[in-house]
C-alpha cells in the first residue's frame, strides 16, 4: 500500500471522492507548495546577500531553480499518467511554458518596484519587503501557477498522449491508476 493510499483511508468518504477526482490538481498544488518554499528561500537568500540591489534578478534565479525542481516532481508524480512524448520534447515544452510563466510571475514585482515606486527610499524597508512578497510571491506566483497548470495539462502532459504511460503505471503499480490518489 502506498503512502497516499494509507492517508486516504483516514479521510472521510465524501472528501476522499473529491480528492481522488481532482488528484492531479491536488498533486500539482503540493508540488507548488514545495517549489514555493524553494523559490522564496532562494529569493530571500539572494535578495538579502549577493543580489541586494537586484531583487528582480534574484527572483528570476529563484524561479528558475524552483522550475527545475517542479519539472521533475510534476513529471514523475503530478502528471505521471499523462504525456507520452519523448523526454526531450516534453522537457522543451515544459520549460517553454515555464519561461512564459516566469515572465508572468515577474510582472507584478516589477510593477511594484519600478512603476509604483514601492522601494526604498520612497517607502520604508518594511513596506518594500511586504510589497515584494505580495507582488512576487503571492500575486505573480498565483498568476503563473494558473497559467502553468493550464499549459502543462494542455500541451506538456496531454491526456490523449498518456495512454502508454498509464498502461505502464498500471502494470508497475499492479492496480487501476484511477482508484487511488497517488500511484506512489
Amino acid at each position: 500500500m502506498t503512502v497516499v493510499q494509507s492517508v486516504l483511508r483516514h479521510v472521510p468518504e465524501p472528501l476522499r471522492r473529491v480528492l481522488i477526482k481532482h488528484r492531479e490538481l491536488l498533486k500539482f498544488a503540493i508540488v507548488g507548495g514545495t517549489t514555493f518554499v524553494i523559490d522564496n528561500g532562494i529569493w530571500f537568500l539572494l535578495k538579502f546577500t549577493v543580489l541586494e540591489d537586484k531583487p528582480i534578478t534574484a527572483k528570476a534565479i529563484s524561479i528558475i531553480v524552483a522550475t527545475i525542481v517542479s519539472y521533475v516532481l510534476n513529471r514523475e508524480w503530478s502528471f505521471r499518467t499523462r504525456g507520452g512524448r519523448e523526454t526531450h520534447h516534453e522537457a522543451a515544452l515544459f520549460f517553454l511554458i515555464s519561461g512564459v510563466a516566469v515572465v508572468i510571475n515577474l510582472i507584478p514585482p516589477w510593477v511594484s518596484r519600478y512603476v509604483l515606486d514601492l522601494e526604498t527610499p520612497h517607502v520604508t524597508r518594511l513596506v518594500q519587503e511586504t510589497a515584494d512578497f505580495l507582488s512576487g510571491s503571492i500575486i505573480g506566483m498565483l498568476l503563473a501557477m494558473f497559467f502553468r497548470f493550464w499549459g502543462f495539462k494542455r500541451w506538456v502532459f496531454p491526456d490523449e498522449l498518456g495512454h502508454r504511460r498509464r498502461e505502464l503505471t498500471v502494470v508497475a503499480d499492479g492496480a487501476d491508476g484511477e482508484e487511488d490518489l497517488g500511484h506512489s
